[in-house]
């Protein structure tokens, strides 16, 4: 079997480079390290950090369809974050203009959880710690 560490990032692409990289930054707080233009490609590439630590690359390119998000489509289903509390955290988007979904809670841990929406519909779930 092989022997994984960790996840190393994920990977998203934007239909708006600007727009997305203001929401992962502005909004939800992560913290860019390295941005390049790759003029072959026609593309930025933004590394983004959680605490310290490298977890997102959001990309550019031009003419991407949409993401199909809903009906749910099978591949990836969602980005998900640990917060300490999901009803501060859903206060802290609104004032962004983020609007979550009701908070649920998952009956087999017992803790709150949410989602919200990048803008390009990506769902991003928020779970209590």
């Amino acid at each position: 079997m092989l022997s994984l560490n960790k996840v190393h990032h994920i990977a998203i692409i934007a239909s708006d480079y600007e727009r997305s990289k203001n929401f992962y930054i502005e909004v939800l707080g992560l913290t860019p390290t390295l941005e390049v233009y790759r003029e072959e490609r026609k593309s930025y590439k933004l590394d983004l950090a959680l605490n310290g630590e490298y977890v997102l690359e959001l990309f550019s390119f031009p003419d991407t369809p949409n993401r199909l998000s809903r009906p749910e489509a099978a591949g990836l289903r969602h980005l998900a974050f640990e917060v300490e509390d999901v009803q501060s955290a859903v206060r802290q988007l609104a004032s962004y203009g983020v609007v979550a979904e009701p908070i649920r809670l998952d009956e087999n841990t017992q803790k709150q959880f949410t989602f919200i929406f990048d803008p390009d519909d990506l769902p991003i779930e928020l779970y209590q710690k």
